[in-house]
């Protein structure tokens, strides 16, 4: 079955860096529309970047030139390289195999980051 399994994450202070993995399993990597989600103490889910299987990347405004997706298909693994972070990127960071809301994504445990000094 889809298995994705997200770390990477930590405890960081403002300007750092953290790079988070998505270890996927259970379906096609390379043929799917990855996407890192976030959600922060109470609020919803936010979409924050996604990479289809031709390679095109897209972000969100709120990470646009700090964040950074990327994929390794030989090992089935999604990256998020994010820098320059800010206190309001403190978040649960999830991966999905596609939008989610949309019949047959699935997505991981998350991973906690936290911005703060």
């Amino acid at each position: 079955q889809v298995q994705l399994v997200e770390s990477g994450g930590g405890l960081v202070q403002p300007g750092g860096s953290l790079r988070l993995s998505c270890a996927a399993s259970g379906f096609t990597f390379s043929n799917y529309y990855m996407n890192w989600y976030r959600q922060a103490p109470g609020k919803g889910l936010a979409w924050v970047s996604g990479i289809r299987s031709g390679g095109s990347t897209g972000y969100a405004d709120s990470v646009k030139g700090r964040f950074t997706i990327s994929t390794d298909n030989a090992k089935n693994t999604l990256y998020l390289q994010m820098n320059s972070l800010k206190p309001e990127d403190t978040a649960v960071y999830y991966c999905a195999n596609g939008i989610w809301g949309y019949s047959g994504t699935s997505r991981g445990q998350g991973t906690q980051v936290t911005v703060s000094s």
